[in-house]
């Protein structure tokens, strides 16, 4: 059986550079034989986290949970992942539990491509998950309207890609 992997496209920005990444990974996990399903955060009308009452949809969380392995595509802003992404990550909690994470990131500059390490570090120790130890990082001008047109981000895609379903594969 395949494994499942989940694409997240957190950018609520319409001309998301992120999810151009996002349905670049979906494409290539596909064609390599994945079961693969992919949410896109701007379809969907997600609470901010408030430590009661507030909780994702059901099927989002359930999403998670299923998930062999879970890549997530973010905006980097001020030397973060957007807060989108952060906000789903709260409100799905446990259902991150032990999961393989990856990530594709979009950014303005070279500057902040360590950036993604501090939701890392979060993933790995409160959740426990195993973080992909290659990651994707394209900075402004890797990507216009709905194409990669930096061969080297394309080829970290497939790289990101081979590896998380690698570690999928071993971890069945």
């Amino acid at each position: 059986m395949p494994p499942n992997i989940l694409v997240l496209s957190t950018s609520l920005n319409p001309q998301s550079k992120s999810a151009v990444l996002a349905g670049a990974a979906r494409r290539r996990l596909e064609a390599e034989g994945a079961t693969v399903t992919g949410f896109d955060l701007r379809e969907f009308n997600i609470p901010f986290c408030d430590g009661a009452d507030a909780l994702a949809p059901a099927h989002v969380r359930m999403a998670i949970e299923s998930a062999d392995a879970v890549l997530i595509a973010a905006p980097i802003y001020n030397y973060d992942v957007n807060a989108a992404a952060k906000n789903l990550i709260e409100l799905t909690g446990r259902a991150w539990n032990d999961k393989i994470v990856g990530f594709l990131c979009a950014a303005g500059s070279h500057g902040s491509y360590m950036s993604i390490m501090s939701l890392a570090n979060s993933m790995m120790l409160d959740f426990r998950c195993l973080v992909v130890p290659r990651f994707v990082y394209a900075p402004q001008g890797a990507v216009e309207g709905d194409q990669i047109i930096d061969h080297d981000i394309d080829h970290r895609i497939l790289q990101l890609c081979e590896e998380t379903l690698r570690l999928a594969n071993a971890l069945k």
